[in-house]
């Protein structure tokens, strides 16, 4: 296990300590890339992935997901801060700490898709792509998440 802290705050992989109901309710209901996913894939994408949790004393603030061969590359993705915890520099905080996770150090390349948080990212170094005509994409509009 893994933990990172500031004041009050810590950031956690520990998967034990994750609130899997509200993290559930926030990406179904509150954000744009995962609206109405439901709890069974959030649960199964979890299982499946590195994980951390922002915490302020035993309440969760915050979530990154990162999917990873541990290596060479990782996708960072469903990032979440409630929003009662934006604009105190924590979602740039538990970017660091992704970035910092003793199983991620040294990779090659991270990841990560966003349609508003662009200066978040670009504080702990991401830019957009240098040639997107290299990046292709398949998607299944069929399936849910």
């Amino acid at each position: 296990m893994t933990e990172w802290r500031r004041d009050r705050h810590v950031v956690s992989d520990d998967a034990d300590r994750l609130d899997v109901a509200m993290i559930s309710r926030f990406l179904a209901d509150e954000s744009y890339w995962a609206e109405g996913r439901p709890r069974d894939l959030v649960e199964r994408s979890i299982a499946n992935s590195l994980n951390l949790g922002l915490y302020e004393d035993d309440r969760q603030l915050g979530f990154a997901r990162v999917v990873t061969d541990r290596a060479t590359f990782a996708w960072i993705c469903d990032v979440l801060i409630l929003s009662e915890a934006r604009g105190k520099g924590l979602g740039t905080w538990l970017m660091e700490c992704v970035i910092d996770h003793p199983n991620l150090r040294g990779l090659r390349r991270f990841m990560l898709a966003t349609r508003d948080a662009h200066e978040v990212y670009r504080r702990v170094g991401f830019t957009e792509l240098p040639d997107p005509s290299r990046i292709m994409v398949r998607q299944d509009r069929s399936t849910s998440g």
